[in-house]
């Protein structure tokens, strides 16, 4: 059985209640019900923090024994380069995701500093960008 863990960074824990209008309605915690039951065939692990420090800590915790990582950086993927040192100290494969197109939004968000140390990035999807990363991972 395939690993996946899936990371929020900060304020994904308000998903549902958040700017809906960019975020939609769902809680994450809702959203992954379903992406359990599309995927009965892998285990589907999610933590969620708003400290920089405790996304890298997990990041280190399962980059050298699960499948591949799904990372919503939220806010630090534009300022962490700490986190994206993480993704590059470790041997599992990272997948950006990001539920907003980030490109149709303010322009600092344009720019990620964890897009290059990651092996894709899936954007303006929804809660579904989550579900296309999975996909991918499964084929590698």
């Amino acid at each position: 059985m395939k690993r996946i863990q899936i990371i929020n960074g900060p304020n994904l824990n308000l998903l549902g209640k958040r700017e809906p209008t960019v975020y939609g309605n769902q809680s994450f915690e809702q959203y992954l019900e379903e992406l359990k039951s599309q995927f009965p065939d892998v285990q589907l692990d999610y933590f969620q923090s708003n400290t920089e420090g405790a996304i890298i800590d997990k990041i280190h915790e399962v980059g050298f024994s699960y499948d591949a990582i799904v990372l919503n950086g939220g806010a630090y993927t534009h300022t962490s380069i700490a986190i994206a040192d993480a993704i590059r100290s470790i041997t599992v494969p990272v997948l950006e995701v990001h539920i907003s197109n980030v490109f149709k939004r303010e322009e600092y968000r344009h720019h990620s500093f964890l897009s290059e140390a990651c092996k894709g990035c899936i954007v303006g999807f929804g809660m579904d960008s989550y579900r296309l990363a999975i996909e991918a991972t499964l084929k590698f």
